[in-house]
């Protein structure tokens, strides 16, 4: 279990994190978004102590970082895919962070061979690939076997078989009933991975939810209707306060209205009805949907539009 409250920080003038307040359950994968410096680093840079809070608590298992006896063995991370000497071979980086948290040396090979490196274990990691440096970042991060584990960003540089790996590990990892705690940019691979969301802006808190109640959440949900009679049906909907749009299909997308008062409008117009059929708004409609107004830096041509 993680948690944070009223977590704060600041540099200088600027605050990165604003009395952040949540919990990471263990059993499930906790996704957490936000747009690019809403705090989402920082905020895992303070859960691992590397950063100290102006005010507020992050807490792992009910105590600050720095109170762990084993860090390793009780919270693993990876948050900078670079963090090993490039001149150590990926095998003797592991050996060294299991001799520092007494970890037994067997579990260094074991490691290896979960996240495939171990055909080039004692090559040099400074000549390894973004995609193999992810790789021995979560070697890492699973070494000490623990219970709590944090993750920026894991699928960077890697590639579609690698980035379905590490959705699979994430999950089974939280199935085996560990705390799973994991920040992305990529919104579409979060929706297959997480079963719950933090979304922050600007250091504050947006959202806690479960990813059906997140995309739930979203104005855009629309409503396809398809109808013989388009032109009359448009006039009514448009009369009825509803916002249409026509595609090259034929098929008319209605917001502003729900399917049922649709119908009925339907009924009552004796108007025809061939296809209608909500229309879920995608994860990334919601998450642009609820982030809009905490976006830092925005192209010129958007803050004039």
């Amino acid at each position: 279990m993680i948690t944070s409250h009223a977590l704060t920080k600041r540099f200088g003038s600027a605050t990165a994190v604003d009395g952040l307040t949540f919990e990471v359950p263990p059993g499930v994968v906790t996704g957490f978004l936000g747009p690019n410096g809403s705090g989402k680093s920082t905020t895992m840079r303070m859960i691992l102590g590397l950063d100290a809070p102006n005010s507020g608590t992050a807490l792992i298992n009910g105590k600050h970082f720095s109170e762990l006896a084993w860090p390793l063995r009780e919270v693993g991370s990876l948050l900078d895919a670079k963090a090993f000497h490039p001149a150590r071979s990926a095998r003797n980086h592991l050996r060294q962070l299991a001799l520092a948290n007494d970890i037994p040396s067997k579990r260094v090979d074991e490691v290896l061979d979960q996240v495939g490196l171990t055909a080039v274990a004692n090559r040099r990691a400074g000549k390894f690939s973004l995609g193999m440096g992810q790789r021995l970042g979560i070697a890492a991060a699973l070494l000490g076997d623990p219970g709590v584990l944090l993750f920026d960003e894991p699928v960077n540089g890697l590639d579609p078989e690698g980035i379905r790996w590490v959705r699979d590990l994430l999950k089974s990892l939280a199935a085996e009933g560990r705390t799973v705690f994991v920040s992305s940019h990529l919104i579409s691979e979060m929706a297959l991975t997480a079963d719950r969301f933090i979304v922050i802006g600007r250091g504050r808190l947006i959202a806690e939810t479960t990813v059906a109640e997140f995309t739930a959440r979203s104005n855009s949900a629309s409503v396809k209707l398809l109808t013989p009679d388009a032109g009359e049906f448009t006039q009514a909907l448009l009369a009825a306060g509803a916002n249409v749009t026509s595609s090259e299909s034929g098929a008319l997308t209605v917001t502003g209205l729900e399917a049922s008062e649709i119908g009925d409008l339907a009924a009552h117009k004796r108007l025809r009805v061939h296809e209608l059929s909500p229309i879920t708004a995608s994860l990334e409609d919601a998450f642009m949907e609820l982030t809009k107004d905490e976006v830092e830096y925005r192209p010129t041509e958007l803050l004039a539009a």
